[in-house]
């Protein structure tokens, strides 16, 4: 079932960004900006154990547009970087500590958690390197005043007005407090903690554009609204 989403939200998910993303030609290795990647999904690597890298839309128009530099833990960020965490995998506490830290520091978050992935995979059930099926919350969310929840309904749900963004499945953000604010439809929220930002968009699915396109026969918008990291990238 789709989701109409309101103009003004869409809006103020991608201020500016989107530009004419479409026509601009890729940077040069040496004008890439640079971010870091934490994540369970192919985004840098194919799956398996060599590495080969990742062969799909959103991966192929990363890498020419930023430098990525994947990370295990958020202990291992410099001050002041970008960080695009796409479903990852739960984080000790002491990680999360860190994460906080390095965010109201001055730190950039684009964080990705999804409560019902359906991006598949060809790892076995029980496998620890597979993506898991819902983000790992534990606690964080919560400790910046939200709560995800899982979609009411399965299936695609895009905005058709400002462009065909779309969404397999989008969770719900719900706010609790703090200084998170939500966007209508509670699929994505924007934080200011401290001197840093994070943009939580409750779907990672949005980056499989080959399997959006293949149910809707939609458009490539969404990696225009992956160009939302340009914006925010130093």
């Amino acid at each position: 079932m789709k989701r109409r989403l309101a103009a003004a939200s869409l809006a103020a998910m991608l201020p500016a960004m989107l530009g004419a993303c479409r026509n601009e030609a890729a940077p040069t290795d040496a004008a890439k900006p640079t971010v870091h990647v934490l994540t369970s999904l192919p985004l840098l690597f194919e799956e398996g154990f060599g590495l080969q890298p990742a062969k799909g839309e959103a991966a192929t128009f990363l890498r020419k547009r930023y430098r990525l530099k994947p990370i295990d833990l958020p202990s291992q960020l410099p001050a002041g970087g970008v960080l695009l965490a796409a479903q990852p995998r739960a984080l000790p506490a002491e990680e999360l500590v860190a994460l906080d830290a390095w965010m109201r520091g001055g730190g950039t978050l684009i964080l990705l958690a999804d409560p019902l992935l359906e991006w598949p995979s060809k790892r076995p059930l029980g496998d620890r390197l597979r993506p898991p099926v819902s983000f790992a919350d534990t606690g964080l969310l919560m400790h910046w005043g939200l709560r995800l929840d899982a979609p009411d309904k399965r299936g695609i749900h895009y905005d058709q007005e400002n462009g065909a963004i779309a969404f397999i499945s989008p969770g719900v953000l719900v706010k609790l407090g703090g200084d998170c604010a939500l966007e209508e439809g509670g699929w994505k929220a924007l934080c200011r903690l401290g001197e840093g930002t994070a943009t939580i968009i409750a779907d990672a699915d949005f980056l499989n554009v080959e399997a959006i396109r293949a149910a809707e026969g939609l458009p490539s918008d969404n990696l225009r609204a992956i160009n939302l990291l340009r914006q925010q990238a130093k």
